[in-house]
């Protein structure tokens, strides 16, 4: 090594976890594995996302056309597309700064069909802070 290398050494465990490897924090460093959302929530939001553009630009004439090609009821992709009509604020919270909700998935699916004034105090306990 030369006197202008810098070596940085960050102390993480791998574990596997369903045969894959996974790379964990220092044990010291609680508060992301706390505020870690779950893959479900973040894959049915996307999922809705997609099925929504797929009617607004013409890629799928209805819910019918998405659920053949989907292989689901249409009765699951109607539920599920509500979640693309969730409040901007509540999407931020959930995808961008990875807050897990405070109820299942069917519940915020629920919460959906509220106004977006209440769906925030809804989705997340009263207690959390909306500043970053």
């Amino acid at each position: 090594m030369t006197e202008n290398t810098i070596r940085v050494v960050i102390p993480l465990t791998v574990r596997r976890k369903n045969g894959r490897p996974k790379i964990l924090p220092p044990a010291d460093h609680g508060p992301a594995e706390a505020r870690a959302q779950d893959a479900h929530v973040l894959r049915a939001i996307a999922r809705a996302w997609n099925w929504r553009r797929q009617l607004e630009s013409g890629a799928a004439s209805t819910i019918q056309d998405i659920a053949a090609a989907e292989k689901v009821s249409d009765r699951f992709v109607s539920r599920m597309m509500r979640l693309a009509y969730l409040s901007p604020e509540v999407l931020e919270h959930l995808v961008i700064r990875r807050v897990p909700p405070a109820l299942s998935l069917n519940d915020l699916v629920a919460v959906a069909d509220r106004p977006w004034a209440e769906q925030m105090e809804a989705v997340f306990d009263t207690a959390l802070d909306p500043a970053p």
